[in-house]
């Protein structure tokens, strides 16, 4: 009698490599439709915000971009070059279409001082913060206040 080892984990794994190639092959087969959204990197700065958007092909002209004061909306397309190319394409995996993005801020910016640059494919936003959301530093004094030191001097000292 043959003594068999029962493997769970091999199993598993071989179910998983068969739901990928299932997976795989239903969204190779119409990946020019699917949705897709840009990446993004939000920065804290101080007194401001940096967003910096990754939107590689696509031309300022195609890009909305709206700002409140706690969020951004950046929405656009990704227009596919023309439709006589795409005969000789065997595979691509690039998003084509149309894409909306909302971005939440974690304080209010001042959404009428915003800059944005655009440049080889990166959208760079700067959103200042509202003077009430900037961190303040406040100079504690734990003894005696000292009365050589005027409130003016301590507030000179915070960098007000």
């Amino acid at each position: 009698m043959i003594v068999r080892y029962w493997q769970p984990l091999t199993e598993i794994e071989t179910m998983r490599r068969q739901f990928d190639r299932v997976r795989n092959d239903l969204t190779t087969t119409d990946s020019a439709q699917t949705a897709w959204a840009p990446v993004i990197e939000l920065k804290d700065v101080n007194d401001a915000f940096t967003l910096r958007v990754q939107l590689p092909g696509i031309t300022a002209e195609d890009l909305d971009i709206q700002v409140s004061r706690n969020a951004v909306a950046i929405a656009g397309e990704h227009r596919q070059e023309s439709e006589q190319s795409n005969n000789g394409t065997v595979r691509s995996e690039f998003r084509y279409g149309k894409f909306h993005r909302i971005v939440r801020l974690p304080a209010v910016v001042q959404n009428d001082h915003v800059q944005a640059e655009y440049k080889d494919g990166i959208l760079n936003l700067t959103l200042p913060k509202v003077t009430e959301a900037r961190n303040q530093v406040v100079k504690i004094s734990l003894g005696k206040p000292d009365p050589a030191i005027s409130s003016s001097e301590l507030a000179a000292e915070a960098g007000e």
